[in-house]
């Protein structure tokens, strides 16, 4: 999934994308499009978030995102991707406090592709080839 990051065409779905400078769903936000990164923001409270459109769900986006990056509670997260899972989305990011037990048993009985011990944000800078 890492490597999908070298295209910055790719779509990136941000869940938990905020207005507040203070959490990290706008910080992961900003530097991403600082990188020029192909991203949106999921929060179901915000029409608009740093002048993007901000959707409710994954599943309103015009097109399937190569990676769902996760910002929220490991409980919110959970059932959010229980929904996708079942929706036959792949491709999951957990961002440092957002993992949990319960949704690496659950990606890994469904097979799915996912990241849980990284931050987005360090990974697209510590890379040269990003």
């Amino acid at each position: 999934m890492i490597d999908s990051l070298k295209d910055k065409n790719n779509l990136i779905a941000l869940v938990g994308a905020s207005n507040d400078r203070n959490k990290y769903g706008n910080k992961i936000l900003l530097d991403l499009l600082s990188k020029n990164y192909n991203v949106v923001p999921i929060n179901q409270k915000e029409d608009t978030i740093a002048g993007l459109k901000a959707y409710t769900k994954v599943q309103d986006l015009p097109s399937r995102p190569s990676i769902i990056n996760f910002v929220v509670p490991p409980e919110i997260g959970l059932d959010i991707t229980k929904e996708l899972v079942e929706e036959g989305y792949d491709h999951f990011w957990y961002q440092p406090g957002a993992e949990s037990e319960d949704l690496t048993n659950l990606l890994t009985q469904k097979n799915r592709d996912f990241i849980d011990d990284k931050c987005i944000m360090v990974v697209t800078r510590l890379s040269s080839n990003y």
